[in-house]
Protein backbone atom coordinates (compact mmCIF):
# COMPACT_ATOMS: atom_id res chain seq x y z
CA UNK A 1 0.00 0.00 0.00
CA UNK A 2 1.68 3.16 -1.23
CA UNK A 3 1.90 7.07 0.84
CA UNK A 4 -0.08 9.59 -0.63
CA UNK A 5 1.08 13.70 0.05
CA UNK A 6 -1.13 16.23 0.84
CA UNK A 7 -0.60 19.97 0.18
CA UNK A 8 -1.49 21.66 4.06
CA UNK A 9 -1.98 24.69 2.11
CA UNK A 10 -4.50 23.89 0.15
CA UNK A 11 -6.92 21.44 2.66
CA UNK A 12 -10.94 22.15 2.99
CA UNK A 13 -12.29 23.55 5.80
CA UNK A 14 -13.00 20.88 8.47
CA UNK A 15 -15.97 22.69 9.91
CA UNK A 16 -18.78 21.55 7.83
CA UNK A 17 -17.33 17.75 7.66
CA UNK A 18 -17.51 18.40 12.01
CA UNK A 19 -21.67 19.78 11.44
CA UNK A 20 -21.99 16.54 9.69
CA UNK A 21 -20.37 14.62 12.45
CA UNK A 22 -22.65 16.49 15.08
CA UNK A 23 -25.89 16.48 13.08
CA UNK A 24 -25.47 12.30 13.85
CA UNK A 25 -24.70 13.09 17.50
CA UNK A 26 -20.59 12.55 17.60
CA UNK A 27 -18.50 14.87 18.43
CA UNK A 28 -14.73 15.59 17.25
CA UNK A 29 -12.58 17.02 19.72
CA UNK A 30 -8.44 17.13 20.77
CA UNK A 31 -7.11 14.23 22.92
CA UNK A 32 -7.23 14.66 26.39
CA UNK A 33 -4.21 13.55 28.93
CA UNK A 34 -7.08 11.43 30.72
CA UNK A 35 -8.29 10.27 26.87
CA UNK A 36 -4.63 7.73 26.86
CA UNK A 37 -6.24 4.32 28.78
CA UNK A 38 -9.57 4.65 26.82
CA UNK A 39 -8.15 5.24 23.68
CA UNK A 40 -5.49 2.49 23.60
CA UNK A 41 -8.55 -0.11 24.56
CA UNK A 42 -10.57 1.40 21.86
CA UNK A 43 -7.74 1.56 19.42
CA UNK A 44 -6.17 -2.56 20.38
CA UNK A 45 -9.85 -3.59 20.33
CA UNK A 46 -11.14 -2.59 17.51
CA UNK A 47 -7.77 -2.11 14.96
CA UNK A 48 -5.37 -4.04 17.10
CA UNK A 49 -2.29 -3.94 19.07
CA UNK A 50 0.44 -2.15 16.03
CA UNK A 51 -2.13 0.75 16.24
CA UNK A 52 -3.04 1.00 19.78
CA UNK A 53 0.63 1.17 20.15
CA UNK A 54 1.52 3.99 17.13
CA UNK A 55 -1.45 6.20 18.37
CA UNK A 56 -0.18 6.22 21.85
CA UNK A 57 2.44 8.01 20.54
CA UNK A 58 0.65 10.85 19.92
CA UNK A 59 0.57 11.71 24.10
CA UNK A 60 4.11 12.27 23.97
CA UNK A 61 3.84 15.87 22.79
CA UNK A 62 2.31 19.21 23.56
CA UNK A 63 -0.18 19.50 22.83
CA UNK A 64 -1.58 15.79 21.90
CA UNK A 65 -0.98 14.74 18.43
CA UNK A 66 -4.54 13.81 17.90
CA UNK A 67 -8.12 14.11 17.88
CA UNK A 68 -10.78 11.53 18.93
CA UNK A 69 -14.78 11.49 17.95
CA UNK A 70 -16.79 10.86 20.76
CA UNK A 71 -20.65 9.41 20.56
CA UNK A 72 -22.58 9.10 24.14
CA UNK A 73 -19.55 9.52 25.98
CA UNK A 74 -17.41 6.92 24.74
CA UNK A 75 -14.73 7.00 21.71
CA UNK A 76 -15.60 5.66 18.29
CA UNK A 77 -12.94 6.90 15.75
CA UNK A 78 -9.64 8.54 16.13
CA UNK A 79 -7.10 10.73 14.27
CA UNK A 80 -3.19 11.18 15.23
CA UNK A 81 -0.04 12.55 13.52
CA UNK A 82 3.52 13.12 14.47
CA UNK A 83 2.81 9.59 15.76
CA UNK A 84 4.89 6.98 13.39
CA UNK A 85 7.35 9.90 11.85
CA UNK A 86 7.47 13.25 11.77
CA UNK A 87 5.32 15.25 8.98
CA UNK A 88 3.03 11.83 8.85
CA UNK A 89 -0.49 11.56 9.91
CA UNK A 90 -2.20 8.14 10.92
CA UNK A 91 -3.27 5.88 12.14
CA UNK A 92 -6.67 7.07 12.70
CA UNK A 93 -9.91 5.05 12.02
CA UNK A 94 -13.50 4.85 13.04
CA UNK A 95 -15.96 2.58 14.12
CA UNK A 96 -17.19 0.40 11.01
CA UNK A 97 -20.90 1.10 11.67
CA UNK A 98 -20.52 4.80 12.14
CA UNK A 99 -18.58 5.46 9.19
CA UNK A 100 -19.98 7.76 6.55
CA UNK A 101 -21.22 10.10 9.04
CA UNK A 102 -18.33 12.33 8.82
CA UNK A 103 -16.12 12.02 11.38
CA UNK A 104 -13.47 10.48 9.82
CA UNK A 105 -13.23 13.06 6.95
CA UNK A 106 -13.68 15.71 10.38
CA UNK A 107 -11.07 14.12 12.36
CA UNK A 108 -8.84 13.74 9.19
CA UNK A 109 -9.00 17.36 8.18
CA UNK A 110 -8.97 18.84 11.94
CA UNK A 111 -5.57 16.71 12.39
CA UNK A 112 -4.32 18.28 8.77
CA UNK A 113 -4.67 21.82 9.89
CA UNK A 114 -3.18 21.19 13.01
CA UNK A 115 0.04 20.01 10.78
CA UNK A 116 -0.56 23.84 8.93
CA UNK A 117 -0.46 25.58 12.46
CA UNK A 118 2.83 23.55 13.35
CA UNK A 119 4.35 24.95 9.97
CA UNK A 120 4.54 22.26 7.97
CA UNK A 121 3.73 23.19 3.69
CA UNK A 122 2.95 19.01 3.50
CA UNK A 123 2.20 15.87 5.28
CA UNK A 124 2.48 12.28 4.20
CA UNK A 125 -0.67 9.47 4.58
CA UNK A 126 1.67 6.36 5.12
CA UNK A 127 0.23 2.60 3.76
CA UNK A 128 -2.88 4.06 3.00
CA UNK A 129 -6.08 1.79 2.31
CA UNK A 130 -8.67 4.08 1.02
CA UNK A 131 -6.36 6.09 -1.31
CA UNK A 132 -9.82 7.25 -2.79
CA UNK A 133 -10.92 8.68 0.37
CA UNK A 134 -8.26 10.76 0.83
CA UNK A 135 -8.30 12.14 -2.95
CA UNK A 136 -11.25 13.13 -2.40
CA UNK A 137 -11.45 15.03 0.92
CA UNK A 138 -8.18 16.48 1.57
CA UNK A 139 -6.39 16.28 -2.20
CA UNK A 140 -3.95 13.55 -1.48
CA UNK A 141 -2.01 11.60 -4.22
CA UNK A 142 -0.01 8.66 -4.38
CA UNK A 143 3.74 8.97 -3.93
CA UNK A 144 5.21 6.49 -6.84
CA UNK A 145 7.55 4.05 -5.65
CA UNK A 146 6.55 4.31 -1.71
CA UNK A 147 5.03 0.88 -1.45
CA UNK A 148 5.66 -0.61 0.78
CA UNK A 149 7.28 2.49 2.92
CA UNK A 150 8.39 2.48 6.15
CA UNK A 151 5.78 -0.05 7.70
CA UNK A 152 7.67 -2.95 5.55
CA UNK A 153 9.73 -4.07 8.70
CA UNK A 154 6.22 -4.80 10.48
CA UNK A 155 5.34 -8.08 8.63
CA UNK A 156 7.61 -11.07 9.46
CA UNK A 157 8.41 -13.83 7.09
CA UNK A 158 5.21 -15.56 7.52
CA UNK A 159 2.89 -13.38 8.74
CA UNK A 160 -0.08 -12.17 6.85
CA UNK A 161 -0.50 -8.99 5.99
CA UNK A 162 -3.23 -6.93 7.13
CA UNK A 163 -4.37 -3.68 5.29
CA UNK A 164 -4.24 -0.86 7.07
CA UNK A 165 -6.70 2.11 6.77
CA UNK A 166 -4.30 5.71 7.50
Amino acid sequence: MPDMLVRLYAIPDATPWCERAAAAGITIRRIDAWDRHALRAFVGSTFGDNWASEAELAFSGHPITGFVAVLGGEICGFASYEASRRGFFGPTGVREDLRGKGAGAALLLRCLESMREMGYAYAIIGAVGPAEFYARICGATVIEGSDPGIYEHLYHEGAQRSARTT
